[in-house]
């Protein structure tokens, strides 16, 4: 059931945050890009690095590199949008991101928040990316200060 992004009190967090966004579905995913440096700011956060790649299959490669960056990131955000056609490559890209990004963030105990959403139609997607209610953008930048918050107190 798609639940609308709750409006937390945003607090201060330490530490660098980092976006790796697919260029793909460019209209989907730079409606979640926005959200999430929207709340990234409400947090009073300096801007998050960004780094945009060709497509949803290229974000675990970024992430990787960007998880051994020095001092590390207190949390990455993955954004990329697949969309369901005919064949089963979107479930074949959307699995392999998925054990990628999970792989990595186990690896490196650094939160890597996965927003990489496949999708069946451009109606999820404009709901899910371009809905301000609805946006996973903002969601997975709170999930990342709420994750940056608790593994510092680890």
């Amino acid at each position: 059931m798609l639940q609308r992004v709750k409006r937390i009190k945003a607090k201060p967090t330490e530490g660098a945050f980092a976006i790796i966004a697919s260029k793909y579905n460019p209209r989907y995913v730079e409606g979640m890009l926005q959200a999430a440096v929207a709340e990234l700011h409400r947090a009073a956060l300096v801007k998050p690095y960004i780094v945009r790649v060709p497509g949803a299959f290229e974000i675990p490669a970024v992430a990787s590199k960007l998880l051994r960056s020095k001092p590390p990131y207190a949390a990455l955000i993955c954004l990329g949008v697949i969309l369901r056609g005919q064949t089963t490559h979107a479930q074949q890209i959307a699995d392999a991101v998925t054990a990628s990004l999970a792989q990595l963030q186990v690896q490196h105990a650094i939160p890597v928040i996965h927003e990489v959403l496949l999708l069946e139609n451009e109606a999820q997607a404009v709901v899910r990316c371009l809905d301000k209610s609805h946006n996973r953008g903002a969601e997975a930048a709170q999930t990342a200060l709420e994750m940056a918050r608790i593994m510092k107190t680890l």
